[in-house]
């Protein structure tokens, strides 16, 4: 019995940015890569060639980066913002959250693991506190446990992410 795969849930804008970014290793990086392999190559002796080393390395990250996105795409379910039900909280919804121990609003937006990017205030649904708040709805207190002890939140609102 195979496994099944794990759908990467994404935002629209996620999806967006993978493609572009997919797009522009296969048309651009490419050619450039093999550009400076060609060249490197007509230098002669490439057992001492540092530029082809560097370009041959480059190539190989390229090539392991398209697959990763390749992959990532292929197993993509994208969450259709506008129908998001702002009843509950879900993924590709913003929220405000109030931090009860700190008396500290918090606004996040819960994406898929992919997306995640806690600097951009982007959590995934995988995370703790992530996967407690995923169906609170506004006026709701979860508990997070984690290793530092257990975090209170009250959900203040939902709201669309776009």
């Amino acid at each position: 019995m195979k496994m099944e795969e794990k759908k990467n849930i994404l935002t629209y804008e996620g999806l967006r940015r993978y493609e572009d970014e997919l797009h522009e290793l296969k048309v651009v990086k490419r050619q450039e890569v093999a550009q400076k392999i060609k060249e490197a190559r007509e230098q002669g002796d490439l057992s001492e060639n540092a530029e082809y080393d560097a370009a041959k390395d480059e190539q190989r990250d390229i090539e392991a980066r398209i697959e990763e996105l390749e992959k990532i795409l292929k197993n993509a379910e994208v969450v259709v913002e506008d129908e998001v039900d702002l009843e509950k909280i879900n993924i590709g919804c913003r929220v405000k959250i109030l931090d009860l121990e700190y008396n500290e609003e918090l606004e996040y937006k819960i994406v898929g693991s992919t997306e995640a990017n806690s600097l951009k205030g982007k959590i995934s649904n995988e995370s703790p506190v992530g996967k407690a708040l995923i169906g609170a709805k506004v006026g709701d207190v979860v508990n997070v446990e984690t290793q530092v002890g257990n975090l209170q939140y009250k959900v203040l609102e939902i709201q669309r992410s776009n």
